[in-house]
């Protein structure tokens, strides 16, 4: 047997990509519905490079009865509104929005490195997927933590613009067209000019009764994340920054442990765990950059050498596609876990 998946939101960047590594990975599919907003309603989008094409359905009509899974790629508002219906019809919903990551009730999941949490999904048939920084940060900090325990992260981020959507995405070629030909440049989507120009204010500020006052809530949700997907105790600091990159998220990071781990120790260990690519030459070009990781599923890792600034600290550089692992790639992978632990229709 096989599984009937909903697509929720896929006429976006993220929702297209759910479909492109549904048929890129062969999921177990007895159906596949493309659903979004009105205005897509009828429209045609390709299920992959399968040769298969969809026709959009309309959200407000569509009966989610006697489907298996629906993947939402639509934003907090819809979630809202959809996903407690699509759930109560018996349909499990796996949530890409910031909307019920916080929940208690609600399993906030990376597959390589909290798997178990998600048995506890049927409390509300509901399961979140992480923000697009967290997920690629807690897949490379999971195997380092089990073998040293993680004290503390200080991370900066590098965040392309499609971590915006489409507008963002839209906005730096636009601007960066201007510049070319000498047209006005216009801030839409972003505060300040993103051609050329790196931006440090992802999400709105946050205040001081958060304890998080002065820091960005995509900042805050680094930590929170971190700290539910990972271990409560592991404090995080994080300043997320917007670049001039359309794909791919890159991001600098400084641990300090409980015990000792040598770099070489710590190679070791990213050489073998799941979902990462270790690629750390000392040389010129020997780390990767985000233009490199661009539909690829690994999250990679570069740069390791130890922090001499404090007592057992290492500081390595991590890159991943933001639209896979960060946001689609991730809830094909929940997924699949899903049906391998609780569903089991798979042959």
């Amino acid at each position: 047997m096989a599984y009937r998946v909903v697509v929720v939101g896929a006429t976006g960047n993220v929702g297209r990509e759910m479909l492109n590594i549904l048929a890129e990975r062969e999921f177990p599919l007895a159906d596949i519905a493309a659903v979004a907003s009105p205005r897509s309603t009828g429209d045609v989008i390709d299920f992959g490079d399968s040769g298969r094409e969809l026709k959009v359905k309309n959200i407000e009509h569509f009966d989610f009865a006697g489907w298996d899974m629906a993947l939402f790629a639509a934003g907090s508002g819809p979630a809202k509104q959809y996903a407690p219906k699509a759930a109560a019809a018996g349909c499990t919903v796996i949530d890409n929005s910031s909307l019920y990551r916080m929940e208690p009730d609600v399993p906030l999941i990376v597959p390589e490195v909290n798997p178990e949490a998600i048995d506890g999904y049927a409390r509300r048939n509901i399961i979140a997927n992480p923000n697009c920084s967290t997920a690629q940060m807690v897949v490379a900090l999971k195997p380092l933590h089990d073998a040293a325990t993680i004290k503390r992260v200080v991370v900066s981020t590098y965040q392309s613009v499609s971590g915006a959507g489409k507008q963002g995405m839209d906005e730096l070629f636009e601007q960066t067209r201007a510049i070319f030909v000498g047209d006005p440049k216009e801030n839409r989507k972003f505060t300040k000019q993103i051609a050329f120009n790196v931006i440090p204010h992802i999400d709105v500020f946050m205040g001081g009764d958060s304890g998080y006052d002065g820091y960005t809530k995509e900042e805050w949700k680094m930590a929170a994340e971190t700290n539910k997907i990972l271990d409560p105790d592991i404090r995080v600091t994080a300043t997320t920054v917007r670049v001039p990159v359309f794909v791919g998220h890159s991001e600098a990071i400084n641990i300090e442990f409980e015990r000792p781990l040598s770099v070489s120790q710590a190679q070791s260990i990213l050489r073998e765990a799941p979902g990462i690519m270790l690629v750390d030459k000392r040389e010129d070009g020997g780390y990767v950059t985000p233009i490199e990781c661009v539909g690829e599923y690994a999250t990679y890792v570069s740069r390791v050498r130890k922090d001499p600034t404090v007592e057992n600290g290492l500081a390595l550089w991590c890159v991943s596609d933001n639209l896979r692992k960060g946001a689609a790639l991730n809830a094909v992978q929940i997924a699949e876990l899903l049906g391998r632990r609780h569903l089991k229709k798979a042959a």
